[in-house]
């Protein structure tokens, strides 16, 4: 390592240190009170970003730290394949790869279609909600933003309609799983095929149960795979060309391969059971801190000055998506 590069990693560590140990702090102590209360741990550091970002405020100095809270979910969800076995995965990974399939083009197509002829939407208004929606939440937008090139305030507002999704489906799957009586790999396949972006899936799967939050995370992570096919098709419509491949592989979410890499190392027995239950708890903790660091994103003014128009097309896309997945699921699970 050259000596130019360690005062540089010294300098970008200093930078994230107070935004890091801030959501260790909240991490700590949603662990505290899920210990001692009914709560999921993962639910009260997500409360506890939303309850101080908007009432208390976020200090610029823990700004980068907390910016790192995508890394350290997707470092989880990466460490999350050492829970997972192979055996288990067998006999429904291929019904629930045919289900992610099916919801994000029924799901495109569908959006798409009341965008343009129901709700009036602008064309890249409405396909960066569609990929939204259907694939990847926030992150889907703003792969299919470079590929159609949506103007930021397109890009702004669908963010925006995406996260105020995030935010109430949180809350509202774990309750309506509770009162249908759902086991958790029901729910956790449902919660993977509804919701929209993969922080708040993991955390309402886990919120429910271990099983529950395994078996969302890996259903979302099936989904976020058509990111990829997405932005090409999306590259090609709106260039009236051939889309973009390298485009789509750099958009691709590299984190996947990780996690199929850490299942496949488990399952064949190349780490002993005391290293893969030190990857379960560090993936625990990455979780509590990732999630700690979403609270922050959960803002009320972004949720004010949203449309309505938007808030209503996404709202009946996840009400029409989630209700005809759960049929399915409840069908062939």
């Amino acid at each position: 390592m050259s000596g130019a590069a360690v005062p540089s990693i010294r300098a970008r560590a200093t930078r994230i240190a107070p935004g890091i140990a801030l959501m260790g702090g909240i991490a700590v102590a949603s662990h505290a009170v899920a210990a001692v209360t009914p709560l999921s741990a993962l639910i009260v550091a997500v409360a506890t970003g939303v309850v101080v970002a908007n009432f208390v405020g976020t200090p610029a100095v823990v700004r980068p730290g907390l910016d790192s809270h995508k890394l350290l979910l997707e470092t989880g969800i990466v460490l999350l394949g050492a829970r997972l076995s192979l055996a288990e995965l067998a006999g429904i990974g291929p019904t629930v790869v045919a289900l992610a399939a099916g919801v994000v083009l029924f799901g495109v197509v569908y959006t798409e279609t009341l965008s343009r002829f129901v709700f009036g939407l602008g064309d890249r208004t409405g396909s960066l909600l569609a990929a939204g929606a259907s694939v990847c939440g926030v992150s889907a937008v703003v792969a299919v933003a470079g590929s159609i090139d949506a103007a930021e305030r397109e890009i702004a507002y669908a963010a925006a309609t995406v996260l105020v999704f995030d935010a109430v489906t949180l809350v509202t799957f774990p309750v309506a799983a509770e009162l249908l009586g759902l086991s958790g790999e029901t729910f956790g396949i449902w919660a993977g095929l509804s919701m929209f972006s993969t922080g708040p899936v993991a955390a309402a799967g886990f919120a429910y149960s271990q099983t529950a939050g395994q078996w969302a995370t890996l259903t979302k992570l099936v989904r976020n795979a058509f990111i990829g096919l997405l932005v090409i098709g999306y590259s090609a419509t709106y260039t009236k060309g051939s889309g973009n491949v390298t485009t789509a592989w750099n958009r691709f979410p590299k984190f996947i391969a990780g996690f199929v890499l850490v299942v496949v190392v488990a399952n064949l027995g190349l780490v002993s059971a005391g290293q893969r239950a030190t990857l379960v708890t560090a993936s625990d903790w990455l979780f509590a801190l990732a999630f700690a660091g979403l609270g922050f994103e959960i803002t009320v003014g972004e949720m004010v000055d949203t449309g309505v128009r938007p808030l209503l097309l996404v709202l009946v896309h996840l009400l029409t998506v989630s209700a005809l997945s759960l049929v399915v699921v409840l069908a062939l699970v």
